[in-house]
């Protein structure tokens, strides 16, 4: 979906009920073009824009958006999870002791020989994830 389409479009697209709190959420999400966002983030810039949701409201809303195929979610570090704006096979790279996580610049990047699927399951999705320190002094 192209940036300018406006966050009613996209939930509605998405199947999902065009509530006050999603079309909220929504334009904070996605009015910057693709990011990688937690939900503890999401809800402190909402916060800052005046919208007063709870934090379980957030998360909610997040996967349903999730579970819609407006976002994926990244697993990087224990318990934090981001959530990708950018649905489209890419990678990532996460620098650690930053929190930081970039999209992988697109290269032709080839998964050699992923295990077989166990009986009953396809394979949707290879996440990679490449973890970055950056160099003393920099």
């Amino acid at each position: 979906m192209p940036h300018q389409t406006t966050a009613l479009q996209r939930l509605r697209s998405a199947g999902l009920r065009p509530t006050q709190q999603r079309i909220a959420l929504a334009n904070l999400l996605f009015a910057r073009g693709h990011r990688h966002v937690t939900a503890e983030e999401l809800h402190a810039e909402a916060r800052e824009g005046g919208f007063i949701l709870s934090l379980a409201t957030v998360y909610n809303t997040l996967n349903q958006f999730t579970d819609a195929g407006l976002v994926r979610i990244l697993a990087v570090e224990g318990l934090r999870t981001w959530y990708d704006t950018n649905v489209a096979e890419h990678f990532h790279f996460y620098v650690e002791g930053r929190g930081d996580i970039l999209d992988v610049p697109h290269q032709n990047i080839n998964v050699l020989n992923p295990p077989a699927a166990p009986e009953g399951f396809d394979i949707v999705n290879i996440d990679i994830v490449i973890r970055l320190r950056p160099i003393a002094g920099n």
